[in-house]
């Protein structure tokens, strides 16, 4: 799926002022950065767009930019090259995986697929495009709930890849979803005893939360959204601490948006940084610059590939 290797980041080759010299290729290469809100802070600061997975994949779909470099996953990058075939995407470190997009291999699925015929397939977003181009419709977490809703309820559903998605879904709709049984590591590492030790601890902090959690943390959750939506919700809210079980890289942002309220990351089952995506983590801002000035890692996939996956994004971005 992709053809170019990652560069090597060679401290000689990288300018003492890196937001100075990405603004310049930018302007060079007719480039546009988009960014997630799990990526480091330094990335989200100098984004064009920030984003979830929706609000990306409507900024890649609408783009003028000849470049995409999506400062993400390969996931995400692979949906800017869907919607963009003849525009050159960049992902600053090809390594920059998924866990959730691992659990779903296409062959195993596409067998899946084919012990339920009756049944229209709705994929995560955070899938590869093999497993796109087996879906009938993609969904995010901000409108999985609103697609759902908009099937006949005689139609029977696959939902992947992601289990914990899929059965908040399931609760939120009334609908019986045939799960496949995927799920990201960070969002399984919240624990639920030590969320509740933190809640003892800040009495007056409500509990944030994504759907991709398991069932007993979003139980404890006094809201539960997507990314975009739990930015929304804490500068909306009238409580002043929050704790957010979620990657941590969209406190950040929340501090941005409220500086007088206190963002409390939701604790792991251990010690470690385990709520951060080690993949997404693996995008500097010296691999972002190296990737616009050498013009690669480039995404690329084969057409059938493409133009089978482009089908069930569309069908998302129109539902949306």
């Amino acid at each position: 799926m992709f053809a170019t290797a990652t560069p090597k980041v060679n401290p000689s080759e990288i300018p003492q002022d890196l937001f100075g010299a990405i603004n310049d290729l930018k302007k060079e290469l007719n480039a546009v950065i988009l960014a997630h809100y799990y990526q480091e802070a330094d990335i989200q600061d100098i984004a064009d767009y920030l984003g979830d997975s929706l609000g990306l994949s409507q900024q890649a779909a609408n783009t003028d930019a000849e470049v995409i470099v999506f400062a993400g996953v390969h996931f995400m990058a692979e949906t800017a090259k869907i919607l963009n075939p003849n525009k050159l995407v960049l992902l600053p470190d090809l390594e920059a995986g998924c866990s959730l997009a691992d659990s779903c291999p296409p062959k195993e699925f596409k067998a899946f697929k084919e012990a339920h015929p009756d049944h229209i397939v709705i994929s995560y977003i955070n899938c590869t495009a093999e497993i796109k181009a087996l879906s009938d419709i993609i969904c995010t977490s901000s409108n999985a709930v609103k697609i759902v809703n908009q099937i006949p309820k005689e139609q029977p559903i696959i939902f992947a890849p992601d289990r914990n998605l899929g059965r908040y879904v399931s609760e939120q709709t009334g609908r019986d979803l045939v799960l496949w049984e995927g799920s990201c590591i960070v969002h399984e590492t919240f624990s639920e005893k030590r969320i509740i030790e933190l809640k003892a601890e800040h009495p007056t902090a409500e509990i944030i939360a994504h759907p991709e959690c398991e069932a007993p943390v979003l139980r404890h959750a006094d809201f539960i959204g997507s990314t975009t939506a739990l930015l929304n919700y804490s500068q909306k809210s009238d409580r002043d601490q929050f704790i957010v079980a979620t990657e941590p890289g969209i406190i950040h942002q929340m501090e941005k948006a409220a500086p007088s309220k206190l963002f409390i990351p939701a604790p792991n089952t251990s010690n470690c940084a385990c709520n951060e995506c080690p993949y997404m983590r693996l995008n500097t801002l010296e691999k972002l610059y190296l990737a616009m000035k050498n013009k690669t890692p480039e995404i690329t996939m084969a057409e059938n590939i493409r133009i089978a996956a482009l089908q069930p994004i569309q069908k998302m971005l129109e539902m949306s």
